[in-house]
């Protein structure tokens, strides 16, 4: 793994690129057209663009951005638009600047929940610097070599007296290898906490793609080390909780993560008649209201369905094996588990400056089927979410669904000179 930096500070090369140091002063923006309920945050600039063609999209993601020079830009991409288009006309756009970023399944702007929205969020480079690696091909996956690319990273990415440290994953959501890169990267990384979810398609289920170096790759995943003065807190809910009724997994494809027998029977079967419904009525929405749990100690986590499969199986996805004990959850009120969820305070009763979020895609389809979908949006500008729509989430070590996780980023210390 190598850093090569360039003269204006930016580092290059496909194995790790580190961010400057926090440097320069930051100009004024016209912030109040975000969308946020009360002020836009201090320590990123969001931009976004809803236009028709990549070029168009990250002209307008420039001129919102003109005048700041970030530590680097979260680029979130909805599936509308075309990749290659993206690829060729992002270093045209945005020259000289470290930009990462993933495919989504939809996106939480300053308006919040939107689906053809490309998102751009620029941190401060006063509050942050990072640190990145490139995991390609992801599968099949060497956790040998996972955990000793992650201390190498660690090892050239010096450290910054009082600051502290993340890790935030942007994972090939249709690569079934979540579960074993997050815990590889939880042992490499030790105590620092890991934060993320897994790229969209849309709900097309096709292709997803992260971006690093100006390159869009499937089949990988994008590690980013991030350092910050600000204080953070991480946060991780569902609105889900255990009923009665249960399931073994009594045949699974675990690879595929395809279980074809439950309870000794079609798995769609038994699942659809646990569930009340016919197997034909199998859908995205049922799955999304109906998901199954798994136990771990007095937490329950949830193992999302993501499609029928051929009428008698069930795609996961998360790891699903032989002789596990599935439960069926039954959903609690989705918007206030979101508002509980999301009232995080520091240790001074302070309000975040912003929330990163990654927000399951189940929980959207939910949302919209009950319409809510305008009340979970004030609820995101009120509690300055920005973040997408995941095919699930990377909490802790641990490859999750149906969940919201998030990073909560505290303002500054104002006593410091800006």
């Amino acid at each position: 793994m190598t850093v090569r930096l360039r003269p204006d500070g930016h580092s290059g090369g496909m194995d790790a690129c580190v961010s400057p140091a926090p440097a320069g002063a930051r100009e004024s923006a016209e912030r109040e057209r975000q969308g946020f309920t009360d002020h836009p945050p201090e320590t990123i600039r969001i931009a976004v663009s809803r236009a028709a063609t990549p070029r168009a999209a990250l002209d307008e993601i420039a001129a919102g951005l003109k005048g700041m020079r970030p530590s680097f830009v979260n680029l979130l991409i909805p599936d509308r638009l075309d990749p290659d288009g993206l690829q060729t006309a992002l270093p045209l756009a945005l020259p000289d600047t470290l930009v990462f970023g993933c495919s989504t399944a939809g996106q939480i702007t300053p308006k919040g929940y939107e689906n053809d929205a490309l998102v751009a969020i620029a941190f401060d480079r006063r509050h942050f610097r990072v640190a990145s690696a490139l995991f390609s091909p992801l599968a099949p996956l060497s956790i040998a070599d996972v955990v000793a690319r992650t201390d190498k990273l660690l090892d050239q990415f010096g450290t910054t007296p009082g600051w502290k440290r993340l890790a935030l994953i942007f994972a090939d959501g249709l690569s079934k290898q979540e579960d074993v890169l997050v815990a590889a990267l939880e042992a490499g990384l030790t105590d620092i906490p890991v934060f993320g979810g897994s790229a969209g398609d849309g709900m097309r289920f096709q292709r997803t793609r992260v971006l690093r170096n100006g390159e869009l790759v499937s089949n990988a995943a994008l590690l980013l080390l991030v350092e910050t003065d600000l204080e953070f807190r991480g946060l991780g809910f569902d609105h889900f909780q255990p009923t009665d009724r249960r399931m073994v997994v009594t045949e699974a494809v675990a690879e595929e993560r395809l279980v074809l027998e439950l309870n000794g029977a079609p798995a769609a079967v038994e699942y659809a008649r646990l569930v009340g419904v016919s197997v034909d009525a199998l859908s995205p929405t049922i799955f999304a209201e109906n998901p199954v749990l798994v136990r771990n100690g007095d937490l329950y986590h949830v193992r999302a369905i993501q499609q029928n499969h051929d009428g008698h199986g069930l795609t996961f996805l998360s790891a699903i094996d032989n002789g596990l004990l599935l439960t069926l959850g039954r959903g609690k009120e989705i918007i206030r588990t979101l508002e509980s969820g999301l009232s995080i305070r520091d240790e001074s009763g302070g309000e975040p400056d912003f929330i990163l979020g990654f927000d399951c895609y189940l929980r959207k389809l939910e949302i919209e089927r009950k319409e809510l979908a305008g009340q979970a949006s004030d609820v995101f500008r009120t509690h300055r979410v920005i973040g997408f729509n995941t095919y699930g989430e990377q909490h802790l070590g641990v490859h999750v669904n149906q969940t919201f996780v998030g990073v909560a980023f505290f303002r500054p210390d104002r006593r410091l000179p800006l």
